[in-house]
């Protein structure tokens, strides 16, 4: 079991005030306001944490450029995948990757 695994574990067995107030420290790290892909919709809609959340909610299409890899979340939680404003959250993409053996694209 992988840092990103057992972190979705340990979450699982949480109070749910437990969980926002993880999500919300999470959120807090956040540097996906900072990304190239990150744009002014996204802004106004408050959109943050896509490698939880998933992808943006019709605001980002384009991948301009990623910087998911040097973000605090990622490193933190053991995330091994990237783009998940435009590509879903590091969950939907390992099993992307499981069910078809190729990352989503």
């Amino acid at each position: 079991m992988d840092t990103f695994e057992e972190k979705v574990q340990a979450m699982k067995n949480m109070a749910p005030e437990d969980v926002q107030a993880a999500v919300e420290k999470l959120k807090s790290i956040c540097t996906c306001p900072t990304c190239p892909s990150y744009n002014r919709c996204a802004k106004d809609g408050k959109e943050l944490l896509f490698c939880t959340t998933g992808k943006s909610f019709m605001c980002i299409s384009d991948e301009k450029s990623c910087i998911c890899p040097t973000c605090p979340v990622a490193r933190d939680m053991g995330l091994k995948y990237t783009f998940f404003c435009t590509r879903g959250a590091e969950k939907a993409q390992r099993y992307e990757h499981t069910v078809w053996g190729t990352k989503m694209v």
